[in-house]
């Protein structure tokens, strides 16, 4: 597994005070919708004068008309970030699209698929898309497979069996992780690192057990040295 640590905090500037606080490991950080809408370019431009080694997750989530998404795609890839995310509801064609526009890029960023919001529970989700979690993020899984991504994200708890449906190599992003059994805020299925380690997770985020604890580093050295272990 890689660690991947969410920058999720109120502002830029607490933001990079994070980064910097673990620039001595080379993790992954995960830019979300909130951080990059405020910060931008310069943000991402920011960590990586931080630690060169940082691999760069943005998480926006796209879904729009399929042209629109490629666009959307090859600006990220121009921002050389390591991985973006794209709804799997926006479908195949929009897949396509994506995929087909970056396949110029030698060194193109992974492309990953949400499949269900982690914080959604099950009612919530048979709701909007008339099926269970379960169902639905291996459905979801298939169609970005079959469609060119490299992976998924989803929670922990779909994560081998998607992998079964799929390929062994596809990779699973899982948030939602608390890795010593911390409180699960506003997620509803979190899992420790062990149950994600059982789960075949390649991509664990952490957020809030890293960013709200006095000490983040300590606390990223007792989540690499417990993943190094499993």
């Amino acid at each position: 597994m890689e660690l991947v640590v969410a920058l999720d905090l109120p502002s830029a500037e607490e933001n990079l005070a994070l980064a910097r606080a673990l620039g001595t490991y080379n993790i992954w950080m995960k830019v979300g919708f909130r951080s990059y809408i405020r910060d931008g370019r310069p943000f991402i431009e920011a960590l990586k004068a931080i630690n060169p080694n940082f691999r760069l997750f943005l998480d926006l989530k796209l879904y729009d008309i399929p042209n629109t998404m490629a666009d959307a795609a090859e600006e990220i890839a121009k921002l050389g970030v390591d991985m973006f995310n794209i709804h799997a509801s926006a479908g195949p064609v929009a897949m396509r699209a994506v995929m087909e526009r970056l396949s110029s890029y030698e060194n193109r960023p992974l492309v990953l698929a949400v499949t269900a919001l982690t914080s959604f529970d099950e009612a919530t989700f048979k709701t909007i898309y008339e099926k269970s979690i379960d169902e639905k993020a291996e459905q979801f899984a298939k169609m970005s497979y079959e469609n060119g991504l490299d992976g998924v994200v989803c929670s922990a708890f779909e994560s081998r069996a998607i992998k079964a449906a799929t390929s062994q190599k596809f990779i699973t992003l899982c948030p939602g992780i608390r890795p010593f059994g911390e409180d699960a805020g506003d997620q509803q299925r979190v899992a420790t690192l062990e149950t994600a380690a059982k789960e075949s997770v390649d991509f664990p985020v952490v957020g809030r057990p890293v960013y709200k604890d006095t000490d983040p580093e300590g606390k990223v050295a007792k989540i690499l040295e417990v993943i190094t272990s499993l």
